[in-house]
């Protein structure tokens, strides 16, 4: 009887764990691998039967000491939760995972479960950033209000005296007033970005990205290296093509600043890099396809002390730089109803920039 309803047992509790959301793993006491559940599959990127019998450490490693804890809790029939554990699978990759631990003495079995956090952590970052975006477009408005108006009097005020002075040096000191509020009035304007509506149009990214690269190579006098990997399958999507090109430009600039003040012997190189992202979510609106266009330098990166500013207005990395150019950016895309992020890489800046792609039905 026993061994006839084992079979059948097995299977159900197979099916049962198949059916959760959450991945999770059953180890023996030796953390050799006994069950993946099909969730566990897709996040390891490896099946039950390739894995069963192999170690956990084939599955992933982590610095956290995550095997010797399991052994620990199986020994002294503890539970545990740990959160935000950084775990590195076998192809490399790096994830941010909560895992529970619930050990069972009885059978030798310890059962870990899993919920990848990189994804709720990243539309969390996305919806900050949507957020900060809103607050400093806000408080462009308020600072243009406040200071365009001053300037207009101190302009007028500086044009009269002008007319009253024959004085030529004094001359010059009016002419320097007038100067200088000028050029507040333009760092204003450029704060609150274009001020015309966008004129929105299908188009070929590709070509947006080509004008880039044409300006970045004759401002840098072809010192810099400009590399494509582009997708030619992506379609034409609908967006305006002055904004978009002031957009990258403004990113590819901030790349090719910072290449130059490279003091090392590295070849400088941007690489510009099209793809196609499905069923993806920017804030909290889902999209089924959005372009994916990456601005990769190899240059030293962002300092960590301004890295989760810098699309704030005024916020830079370069003792030269006015900190506006990725908030204008950030405002352009945003008209796009798309998002600009910044990736973390090993010897290498990455900014992503995200647009929903159209379909046929949207027009």
């Amino acid at each position: 009887m026993t061994t006839s309803t084992t079979p059948k047992t097995q299977m159900d509790y197979k099916l049962v764990l198949d059916s959760l959301m959450t991945a999770v793993i059953v180890v023996d006491d030796n953390l050799r691998i006994y069950h993946l559940n099909a969730s566990a599959e897709f996040l390891f990127g490896l099946s039950c039967d390739q894995m069963q019998g192999r170690h956990i450490h084939d599955c992933f490693s982590a610095k956290d000491g995550t095997p010797n804890s399991l052994q620990h809790a199986l020994r002294e029939n503890l539970n545990f939760t740990k959160r935000k554990a950084q775990w590195t699978l076998h192809n490399q990759q790096k994830i941010t995972v909560d895992y529970s631990v619930s050990p069972s003495p009885e059978t030798g079995n310890i059962i870990i479960e899993v919920q990848p956090q990189d994804r709720l952590m990243k539309i969390s970052r996305e919806e900050a950033l949507l957020s900060y975006r809103e607050t400093s477009r806000n408080l462009a408005r308020s600072l243009a209000h406040e200071i365009k108006n001053p300037l207009g009097g101190i302009r007028g005020a500086a044009q009269l005296l002008s007319k009253e002075f024959n004085d030529s040096e004094l001359c010059e000191y009016t002419r320097v007033i007038i100067d200088e509020t000028d050029r507040l009035r333009n760092l204003v304007d450029r704060l609150l970005g274009p001020n015309k509506p966008s004129q929105k149009a299908l188009l070929n990214i590709h070509s947006v990205l080509e004008h880039v690269a044409t300006i970045i190579r004759a401002e840098s006098k072809n010192q810099i290296e400009v590399k494509r990997d582009y997708d030619p399958s992506i379609p034409e999507l609908l967006g305006d093509q002055e904004q978009l090109i002031q957009a990258v430009l403004n990113i590819a600039r901030n790349a090719m600043q910072a290449l130059q003040e490279l003091e090392d012997e590295t070849a400088p190189c941007i690489t510009l890099s099209t793809r196609i992202q499905r069923q993806y979510t920017i804030g909290k609106t889902y999209y089924p396809l959005v372009v994916r266009i990456g601005i990769e330098d190899n240059g030293p990166g962002i300092p960590e002390s301004i890295i989760d500013d810098i699309f704030l207005p005024m916020i830079s990395g370069r003792a030269s730089g006015t900190g506006l150019g990725l908030s204008i950016a950030q405002n352009l895309i945003g008209q796009h109803n798309g998002l600009i992020e910044y990736q973390n890489k090993t010897h290498a800046t990455e900014f992503v920039i995200y647009i929903p792609l159209r379909t046929h039905d949207d027009f």
